[in-house]
């Protein structure tokens, strides 16, 4: 297995790590985690920790896909599994945001809905031997989201000092570029999904 694969794996292996740090009981077995204040506003250590996990698997997503192009090392497995990686990636960290009331489930909905419709494009253009990567929209959305989730356990800093509500705009904005390049996946496959047999 070459190293880009061996960092797509590694962004599967840190979401459960990530879940297990943001959803971990500490209070109920008396452990007080320190908040750290900037201005008016504060950060929880917990926020920090997995902004901190989340950017390196984020960065680790540019990094596999940057040494496969250079290497020559793009294979049908990283074409496969490298977009599974980011929907886990980003995909939890909306449910998780929303489990907590910290953003609307409604985008969160919609975005997965694509992902659905996505991976059975996928599964059907695979059905005749077919990969279909990434396109430019597939990647803005992902960057878009990765920046969203970003903000977000950031507590909207610096944003919230000028009263620029940015976690909301680049949630929509993820789930308004979500859809555009769901129906980029779409076209690509029409033909497959439409041909009768």
């Amino acid at each position: 297995m070459n190293l880009p694969n061996k960092l797509t794996l590694f962004r599967l292996i840190l979401i459960p790590i990530i879940v297990l740090i943001w959803v971990f009981p500490y209070a109920q077995i008396g452990i007080n985690l320190p908040s750290y204040h900037i201005g008016y506003l504060s950060l929880s250590l917990k926020n920090i920790i997995v902004l901190v996990l989340f950017v390196i698997g984020s960065v680790s997503d540019f990094l596999d896909g940057f040494l496969a192009r250079l290497n020559n090392q793009v294979t049908t497995f990283g074409k496969f599994a490298d977009p599974i990686a980011d929907k886990c990636l980003t995909t939890t960290m909306f449910i998780l945001f929303s489990a907590e009331n910290l953003i609307s489930a409604v985008p969160v909905l919609i975005m997965v809905w694509r992902d659905i419709v996505v991976d059975g494009i996928r599964l059907i253009a695979s059905s005749r031997n077919i990969v279909i990567s990434a396109r430019m929209l597939g990647k803005i959305k992902t960057v878009a989201q990765m920046i969203c989730i970003i903000v977000i356990l950031l507590n909207n800093i610096p944003f919230q000092f000028i009263n620029i509500p940015m976690a909301d705009i680049m949630l929509w904005f993820s789930t308004f570029i979500s859809l555009a390049s769901g129906v980029s996946y779409y076209n690509q496959a029409k033909t497959y999904i439409w041909e009768s047999k």
